[in-house]
């Protein structure tokens, strides 16, 4: 990634627009909810990669699956291409579907085992476009493979005689067989050898030079993020607590959060002491059903006030690089 990619990403109307997007779950017999996403608001310009960053159990996940509707939004709004599709219906939806695709986190749990490669890859095509003919199905099929990086050899084949880097490279196919605008990759690498996961980002990187793709990126190797996100999100519990350009969040840190995260990261450094370096974050994550009241870190942050306790933060700075912390009211 180059200075020069966020520029004109940046001027380009937004392919995906998040306001105060919301996902609470029920818990128990109480029905105290989880508060999973709470107020979550950023854009995605078209041809740019959004990361999303933050420790398990932060929201990433739940917010990729709230933006495509697998989870049913409990407030905010969802604008695809400017259309509203925050709470359509399954059948309102469908149309728009071929606009929007995931890729999963992991490619074996995500591809059914009893179907070959040719007809997964072909299923979204007979479900959106049931009028194409076997034969088109088929030659669409084989192209989309030949862009993954996979023959026709691979056509009749299942998925568990793929390795883990293959069955990711279906997953892929599957996704942008029907040419979508978006595409939401749930730790689509996290999954992989560590030998594998370079390809994989790579081929995502050629395919979006190539179809002019729109990705969010999920991801908790923030390495990674750095390598292909031209704006970065970070998470915590639930909220959005900095975001801007790459190259200026990971120089430029100001919540302590990502500061936390960014000195937690390894350093491919053996003459650096791992003892000698002080602990990142301490602490556990709060519960998403009772979090803190204020700021949500302020349990784990080092330089937390009377206000953080008493004040949920508010966005601050500018829309090129946003924190929501009271050190910058």
């Amino acid at each position: 990634m180059t200075d020069s990619v966020a520029t004109p990403a940046a001027r380009e109307p937004a392919v995906l627009q998040v306001d105060n997007l919301t996902k609470h779950f029920r818990s128990g017999t109480r029905g105290q909810p989880v508060r999973a996403l709470d107020g979550v608001t950023f854009h995605v310009a078209r041809g740019e990669t959004f990361g999303l960053v933050g420790e398990s159990g932060c929201g990433k996940s739940t917010c990729a699956r709230t933006i495509i509707r697998l989870y049913e939004p409990t407030a905010g709004t969802i604008l695809l291409d400017g259309a509203d599709i925050t709470h359509l219906k399954a059948r309102q939806l469908r149309p728009l579907r071929k606009k929007i695709q995931m890729v999963f986190q992991d490619p074996y749990a995500s591809l059914n085992g009893r179907m070959t490669v040719r007809d997964l890859v072909a299923e979204p095509l007979r479900v959106h476009h049931p009028d194409l003919s076997t034969t088109a199905v088929t030659d669409q099929v084989r192209t989309v493979l030949a862009q993954v990086g996979l023959g026709p050899e691979h056509l009749l084949r299942y998925a568990h005689e793929f390795s883990g880097g293959q069955r990711q490279r279906i997953g892929i196919a599957r996704a942008l067989v029907l040419q979508p605008e978006l595409v939401l990759c749930d730790e689509p690498i996290s999954a992989l050898d560590v030998s594998i996961q370079a390809q994989i980002v790579n081929l995502l990187q050629d395919l979006q030079a190539e179809l002019g793709l729109t990705y969010v990126f999920i991801a908790h190797d923030l390495s990674m993020v750095r390598h292909v996100a031209d704006r970065v999100g970070v998470m915590y519990l639930g909220q959005l607590v900095e975001q801007g350009p790459t190259t200026e969040v990971y120089a430029n840190p100001l919540h302590p959060y990502t500061k936390g995260l960014l000195a937690s990261a390894p350093r491919p450094d053996p003459t650096v002491s791992l003892t000698a370096r002080p602990p990142a974050i301490e602490g556990e994550i709060p519960s998403p059903i009772h979090p803190p009241s204020g700021c949500r870190f302020r349990t784990r942050c080092p330089v937390a006030r009377p206000v953080c306790a008493e004040t949920v933060p508010i966005p601050t700075g500018t829309d090129g690089h946003q924190v929501t912390c009271h050190l910058f009211d």
